[in-house]
């Protein structure tokens, strides 16, 4: 199994996720975390701040926009999409927007076999490092439940892929706004027995193969 989950972007470890990408993969970009962005400021944030496809084009890969929106209960699409993708790479956003997107295209039910089979290498950052855990509880410290965007269901889904058996804590202690919000959430989970890792920006948590190992980012 390989998976790289980064607390920022991809952190201070990307030669590690293009090695197991494979050099020209095609990389899947799924941003329904933002959905509840305005489309024109999201395109202005790609073009001004940073664009995670132009990022991986850059480095030689095949990114594109994978929109779990346009396969809202068609998991079969879906599936046939992901058969011809090496790397999902999920980016920030609210961590609970993302799981319906994920949930109300079937991507839960289809990805994470991909992902055991090593078929499919699981990537992201904050919000998309967080939906790998087992349960999504305490995150509400973090991201607010009940954000929605046209055509999501209004139930927030509480479990998480389960790709890994800890619940991840993005941001903390590092300079990002969500550094207050991330020492809330690992006190919650540290005073209600949750496991989980908390990561500072930079960091990532990568496994390649049968063992997560942290890789701490820059000082």
């Amino acid at each position: 199994m390989r998976l790289y989950l980064a607390s920022y972007r991809t952190g201070d470890s990307y030669a590690e996720l293009i090695r197991m990408a494979g050099s020209g993969a095609r990389v899947g970009v799924i941003s329904n975390a933002v959905d509840f962005v305005p489309q024109a400021d999201r395109e202005a944030y790609a073009r001004k701040v940073f664009d995670p496809i132009a990022d991986f084009r850059d480095r030689g890969l095949d990114a594109y926009d994978l929109d779990l929106r346009a396969f809202f209960r068609r998991p079969e699409a879906l599936l046939a999409e992901l058969e011809r993708t090496r790397l999902v790479w999920a980016v920030g956003g609210n961590a609970f927007l993302l799981r319906r997107a994920m949930r109300q295209s079937g991507f839960d039910a289809i990805a994470p076999g991909l992902v055991w089979a090593d078929r499919l290498v699981y990537g992201g950052w904050s919000a998309g490092a967080c939906v790998a855990a087992p349960s999504l509880r305490g995150l509400e410290h973090m991201d607010d439940p009940t954000v929605l965007a046209d055509g999501y269901d209004p139930e927030p889904v509480w479990e998480g892929l389960g790709l890994i058996d800890a619940a991840i804590v993005p941001h903390w202690r590092s300079e990002h706004d969500e550094a207050e919000a991330a020492e809330q959430t690992a006190a919650w989970m540290v005073a209600n027995g949750v496991p989980h890792r908390t990561l500072r920006d930079g960091d990532v948590l990568i496994q390649n193969g049968e063992t997560l190992e942290l890789h701490a980012g820059r000082p």
